[in-house]
This record gives structure tokens, C-alpha cells and sequence, in this order.
């Protein structure tokens, strides 16, 4: 498949690509260079850039190409992981981690684990979720990306690779996550214009609307307890501990609320990311429902999206889409690297190697370790290469499953059970890895979301079992660190802030009741 743009396509892909080089070099000129103002933008962002940004980072690559493939070969299920974030992941960062983020005025999620646990645990934190962004989030993106270029446009696998990481690493760099909040407004645009631009050129080559009415008697959300990939059973833990993970303790999401204007925005922006959280989707998976319709024997089902694209859009539309496939790419790439420096200046190198270190010098440090991040990203892309059987974005679930059960383990027992130790915090993040490993090569044919879920429930066991056979923390040391019910309320002087249309609760019913809506009717 080689796609050959047209002028006009060639034209609009590429000021967007200069408009998002010179958005972040704009962006990365604005504000002082400290560390609260290049790592947490100054503390300034309101609602609509945190719910707008978190959504432009999650939706990426392994969505337009991966979920997309998913739904072509799996259904309306597809969704499902990411409707599913609603009603966990992103309640447990509204209703019981945000406050104690905010608060407490970190810079990362690790620091939590620090304040509430000690040393060791922040740092089994930070390694973890490292190799997680290096392993997934980066690489994979890059290789989808990439993959989907090469499809389209001939260019080779790896030059793609490169192309993408090395653009969006001049802005991320040198701007820090200011400019990531500022492209990814962009990008989100971009993504959402180019997604219906596709949905609306697919529904319409499949038949109008009927064919999506077509689809809907085999819409299910809820599939049978021996299904391979989507067993019923994967919200009993797998589905659970990997939303909480990624949405509430990730700081990949998280680093994007902690640099909210006051805590109101903070939490209207989560509810507003909710809304975006189930609109993109639905532009992702509904082309994908009714594309069996047009070609009905795909290869390999990653391919969908740049199939649609060469065969359904007309010039104009195609240069759109491909610059909401870079838009994907880029902003779920840029936050990523921006996390991950974030982490290892704020985490290791200050605790570790300079805690004398001037703001300049952390700052400096910050980009030094954002092009070394890159460089290990674009080396680690060729281990997805062999991924071929079937659609990337399950092997991508699968990665998750090999980190998360721990730190979902770690935080939600640390933040709700007072009398959770050190020991036992390190003991379940300890255990996640090797436990993960061992389970895949023992019963290799048992759905990776069940397996997740018993080194999940696992876990949180030997949490517990440590923790009581150690040592207490003093009550003295937890104040501020417990959920309890004031962590529901805002604070008093934002109370004003918060009534009638612009109280967070009301707007959070509303698209909640949508989202259990879609599942008792699809279960």
C-alpha cells in the first residue's frame, strides 16, 4: 500500500507540522525557566487544557490504529477499555487521589508514595513506571505510528520512527510541559476534525447510517467468561487495576492536574476529560464496525485505519487525517517523554545525585534526560516488530498487565488503609513483576486481563499480609495522607466556585449515567 498525496494533502499535513513545531517553540519561550514552571507549566492550567490535554496524551496511535483494528476484529467491545476508565479509573483520581495530589503540591505521583510510605517505595515506583513509558507508551506509539506511515506513504519503518521522535523532542525538550499542553490543544483538534472526517467518508461507502444500525444487535460489552481477550470476568481485577493505574496514578495523566490553577479546576477538568473520554472513542470504533462491510478479509487488522484512509478520503481529507494520525502520535509521545523527565530529575537525580542542584541545573538535567529517552524509545521500537498475530494494542494491554498490579496495589491500600506499611507497599510493587512473568509462562492460554487480575488480588494480599505483621506508622505522620469524607469536598475557599452549572458533581452524574446507560443495555 503506498498512498501519493496530492498538493493539497501535502499542503495541509504540512502546516501542521510546522504549526505544531512553531506552537511549542512558542510555548517553550513563555514563563520562567524553574523547575515548577518547565515541569508543571507554573501552576496555571484551567479546566478545559487539563481535560483537553489528558485525552490528547491517552489517544494515540495504539487507538487509531490498534483499538481501531481491535473493533474491526473484535466488535463493539473494543470500547469497552475505554468507557471502562470512566467509571474506574478516572472516579478513583477524581473522588480519591486528586485532593491528596493537589494539597499536597507534588510534582509527581511518586512523591506520594514517599510522604505515605518512604524512600524505597517512591523509588520501586519511579522504576517501574519508567520502564513502563520506555516499553509502551513510547515505543509502541512510535512503532504504530510509524507502521502507519510506512503503509501509507512507503517511507521505511525506522526513518518514520526517527521522523516522529525527533520532531516532537524539539518542542518537548525545550519547552517542557507548557509546550505539551499547548501542542496537545492543537493536536486534539487536529484528531477529532481527521476522526470524523474518516467516520463520516466510512459510514457513508458502507451505506449511511443504516449500517451502523446494522451492527448494533452484536454491540456487546459484557462478552462470555472463555473469551480469549474480553472475558466478563476482566473487570473483577485486570480491567480495575489497570484503569486505576493508568488514569489515577500514572504520571503520564496525572502531572496535567497537578499543574491546575486551584484544585476546582483540577477536578473539573478530570469530569471534563470524562465527556472527551467518550466521544473520541465512539469516532474511533464506529468506522471500524461497519468497515467489514467494505473489506471483509484484512490481513491484518492494524492495517484498518490506513486502508480507510487509501481507499475512502479524497483529496484534502487524506492530508487531514494524516496530520490527525501525527497529532495522536505526537501528543501521547511528548507527554510521555515529558513525564519521564519529570521523573527522573524530581525522583533520582535531585534525591540521589544532586540535592543541592539550582533551578537551572535541574532544568538542564530535565532536557539532557528527555533526548537519552528518546534515543532508548526509538531502540526499543524493534522489539514490536514481531508483533503480527494479532492487533498491537492487545500485546500493548498485556505490557500493563505486567506492571500495574503492583503500584494500583500500592496506592489504593496506601491512600485507604491506614495501617498499610512500608513493607508491604514495597512487597506487592516487588512482587508484580516476576509474579506477572511467572503467571504467562504457566498458563499461557488464560486471558492476560485474568491473569492480571490474580497478580492484582495477589498483591494486594501480601500488601495486607505484611502490613500487619509490621510495624505501624504513627497516626501523627498520616494526617493529610487517609481518604476520608472531607477529601470529597473542595476546599472552603473554592466552594463559591462551585455552584449551580459550574459545581463538578452535577456534570460527573450526567456523563456517568450515560456511560452505565450504554453497558446495562450492551451487557
Amino acid at each position: 500500500m503506498n498512498l501519493n498525496l496530492t498538493l493539497l494533502d501535502a499542503v495541509i499535513f504540512g502546516v501542521y507540522i510546522l504549526g505544531v513545531i512553531g506552537l511549542g517553540i512558542y510555548a517553550s519561550r513563555k514563563g520562567q525557566q524553574t523547575k515548577r514552571d518547565y515541569f508543571l507549566a507554573g501552576d496555571k492550567l484551567p479546566w478545559w487544557m487539563i481535560g483537553g490535554s489528558i485525552i490528547a496524551a491517552n489517544i494515540s496511535s495504539h487507538h487509531l490504529v490498534g483499538a481501531m483494528g481491535v473493533a474491526y476484529s473484535r466488535g463493539f467491545v473494543a470500547i469497552a477499555m475505554e468507557w471502562g476508565a470512566i467509571l474506574m479509573g478516572f472516579n478513583a483520581l477524581l473522588w480519591i487521589f486528586l485532593p491528596f495530589y493537589i494539597r499536597n503540591g507534588f510534582y509527581t505521583v511518586p512523591e506520594f508514595l514517599e510522604k505515605r510510605f518512604g524512600t524505597a517505595a517512591r523509588t520501586t515506583y519511579a522504576g517501574l513506571i519508567l520502564l513502563t513509558y520506555v516499553l509502551v507508551e513510547i515505543s509502541a506509539v512510535l512503532y504504530l505510528g510509524a507502521l502507519s506511515l510506512h503503509s501509507l506513504l512507503g517511507i521505511s519503518v525506522m526513518t518514520s520512527v526517527i521522523i516522529l521522535a525527533v520532531i516532537t523532542g524539539i518542542y518537548t525538550i525545550a519547552g517542557g510541559l507548557r509546550a505539551v499542553i499547548y501542542t496537545e490543544m492543537l493536536q486534539l483538534i487536529v484528531l477529532v476534525m481527521g476522526g470524523i472526517a474518516l467516520t463520516i467518508a466510512t459510514v457513508n461507502a458502507a451505506g449511511g447510517v443504516s449500517a451502523i444500525t446494522d451492527t448494533v444487535k452484536d454491540w456487546d460489552l459484557i462478552l462470555p467468561a472463555n473469551d480469549q481477550d474480553f472475558p466478563w470476568t476482566m473487570y473483577l481485577g485486570g480491567v480495575l487495576c489497570i484503569s486505576v493505574f493508568y488514569c489515577a496514578t500514572n504520571q503520564f495523566i496525572v502531572q496535567r492536574v497537578l499543574a491546575a490553577k486551584n484544585e476546582w479546576h483540577a477536578r473539573m477538568g478530570v469530569v471534563f476529560g470524562d465527556y472527551l473520554k467518550f466521544l473520541v472513542p465512539i469516532i474511533i470504533t464506529v468506522p471500524a464496525l461497519v468497515a467489514p462491510k467494505l473489506f471483509p478479509n484484512l490481513e491484518k487488522p492494524d492495517l484498518l485505519f490506513p486502508t480507510l484512509v487509501e481507499k475512502l478520503l479524497p483529496s484534502g481529507l487524506v492530508g487531514l487525517v494524516m496530520a490527525g494520525l501525527i497529532a495522536a502520535v505526537m501528543s501521547h509521545l511528548s507527554g510521555a517523554i515529558n513525564s519521564c523527565t519529570t521523573i527522573l530529575t524530581v525522583d533520582i537525580y535531585l534525591p540521589y545525585f544532586r540535592k543541592k542542584a539550582t533551578e537551572a541545573e535541574a532544568v538542564r538535567f530535565g532536557r539532557i534526560a528527555g533526548a537519552v529517552i528518546i534515543v532508548i524509545g526509538i531502540l526499543c521500537t524493534g522489539l514490536f516488530l514481531t508483533h503480527s498475530k494479532k492487533p498491537i494494542f492487545l500485546y500493548l494491554m498485556n505490557a500493563y498487565g505486567l506492571f500495574t498490579p503492583g503500584i494500583a496495589a500500592m496506592f489504593l491500600l496506601g491512600i485507604l488503609w491506614k495501617r498499610t506499611t512500608h513493607a508491604g507497599a514495597l512487597a506487592a510493587g516487588i512482587l508484580t513483576i516476576p509474579m506477572s512473568i511467572a503467571m504467562e509462562i504457566i498458563f499461557p492460554s488464560m486471558p492476560f486481563f485474568n491473569r492480571t487480575g490474580i497478580v492484582f488480588w495477589s498483591c494486594i494480599a501480601l500488601c495486607v499480609a505484611v502490613s500487619l505483621v509490621t510495624k505501624p506508622v504513627p497516626e501523627a505522620e498520616l494526617k493529610g495522607l487517609i481518604w476520608n469524607r472531607d477529601s470529597l469536598k473542595l476546599p472552603p475557599d473554592l466552594l463559591q466556585q462551585s455552584r449551580g452549572l459550574r459545581n463538578p458533581t452535577l456534570w460527573w452524574g450526567l456523563i456517568t449515567a450515560v456511560v452505565l446507560y450504554f453497558y446495562i443495555v450492551y451487557a
